[in-house]
């Protein structure tokens, strides 16, 4: 699990000034869960902007600029009170849209391998078991949020969390194996109101191979 978490924070290393990291596919590659106009409006603009307001927030706090977007999540109580809540935002929305993107691929159906899916029979009784937990946790998302697959340092066992607009589940605590983004904007050109047609095709375009446990 170690492994894992060394992954995680190098993927997360970046520091100021934050770049907009590129999709890992093509546009069209997630058709037809996600099509070309919501991933363009998406990443190009929400996502985007999360990295340009975050790289304004920290323009004049050469302090905080050599600090890891993980670092400055979890430094956020500790911060000047005036920068705090732009940080927790923008950092969050950056930090959350760059692992929503990259578990994402265009092979539809795929399943979690035999380590992951022994974790599920072991935490939540079966692969199906966890899909309809999780779907029941991203539908009870009221208005902006996410709902998360995270791994608890301490009893090492995987469970769903739930976080509004762009907090993160407490990364001293808990690791972030995959999660799915329930705010409008990641879904409403295409599904409008139907979030729960968004949500059944995500799983067929979880990349289960960046989903690890070390």
């Amino acid at each position: 699990m170690r492994n894992h978490l060394v992954q995680s924070l190098n993927n997360m290393n970046e520091h100021y000034p934050f770049q907009t990291e590129p999709l890992p596919y093509l546009y069209d590659y997630l058709e037809p869960c996600l099509n070309v106009e919501t991933l363009h409006f998406h990443h190009d603009k929400h996502y985007a902007a999360y990295v340009e307001n975050l790289n304004k927030t920290l323009r004049d706090y050469p302090q905080y600029q050599n600090m890891s977007l993980e670092q400055l999540i979890i430094s956020v109580p500790h911060l000047p009170k005036i920068i705090q809540t732009p940080v927790l935002n923008n950092a969050g929305g950056v930090y959350n849209h760059q692992i929503y993107f990259d578990k994402m691929s265009h092979a539809a159906g795929q399943k979690p391998g035999p380590e992951i899916e022994a974790i599920f029979n072991r935490d939540f009784g079966s692969y199906e078991n966890w899909k309809a937990i999780m779907t029941d946790a991203a539908m009870g998302v009221f208005g902006s949020g996410y709902a998360w697959l995270v791994w608890n340092r301490s009893s090492k066992r995987v469970s769903i969390q739930t976080t509004p607009n762009q907090n993160t589940p407490d990364l001293m605590k808990f690791i972030p194996l995959l999660l799915i983004d329930v705010w409008e904007h990641s879904y409403y050109l295409q599904y409008q109101n139907l979030r729960i047609d968004y949500i059944k095709c995500w799983f067929n375009i979880i990349n289960w191979g960046k989903v690890r446990l070390h």
